[in-house]
C-alpha cells in the first residue's frame, strides 16, 4: 500500500502539470515466487505490478509515465548477513552461500547477483528525458534469472 498512498498524493499534481514519471519497484518474484519462503511478498509484488499497469493506462494520456522495475536478487549490505548465515549452515564461506542462494533461484546466468548501482542506473535512465516514450512496461534486471517462454 505505500506505493498506492504515495501515488494518491503525487500523481494528481503530475496529471495537472502534464508531466511526471512514476517508477514502481516490483520483483521477479511476481513471476517466479519462492513458495517455501516468500509467498506473501510475491503476491504483494504481483498486485503492485497489476496496479502499475492499470495506472499507466489511466495517466499516460495526461503526460505521466508509469514504469515498473523488477529486480531479481540484489546483493546489498542486508544480504551480507544472510550470505554469512547460509554459508555457516553449510560449512562454507561466503562464496558457497552465494552459490546456494543462486541455485535456489534456479541459477543466475550471468553468475552473480545484481548490484544496487545497476538497479539505480536503470531507474535513473527510466526517469530521464531519454526514456520519454517509455510507459506502461516492465524492466527486469535479474541477470537472466527468469526464464522466458
Amino acid at each position: 500500500m505505500p506505493a498506492i498512498r504515495l501515488d494518491r498524493e503525487l500523481v494528481p499534481e503530475m496529471v495537472d502539470r502534464g508531466s511526471g514519471v512514476v517508477i514502481h519497484v516490483t520483483s521477479i518474484q511476481h513471476e517466479l515466487p519462492l513458495p517455501e519462503a516468500t509467498t506473501a511478498y510475491a503476491a504483494a509484488k504481483a498486485a503492485l505490478s497489476t496496479y502499475s499497469k492499470a495506472l499507466s493506462k489511466q495517466v499516460s494520456p495526461s503526460g505521466v509515465r508509469v514504469v515498473r522495475v523488477s529486480p531479481g536478487w540484489i546483493e546489498t549490505e542486508g544480504t551480507g548477513a544472510f550470505l554469512t548465515r547460509v554459508a555457516a549452515e553449510h560449512g562454507g564461506d561466503i562464496e558457497i552461500g552465494r552459490r546456494i542462494i543462486m541455485d535456489s533461484l534456479g541459477g543466475i546466468p550471468i553468475g552473480r547477483p545484481s548490484m544496487p548501482m545497476e538497479v539505480a542506473g536503470l531507474i535513473a535512465f527510466l526517469s530521464s528525458d531519454l526514456a520519454g516514450s517509455i510507459t506502461g512496461t516492465e524492466y527486469v534486471i535479474d541477470g537472466g534469472t527468469v526464464p522466458t517462454a
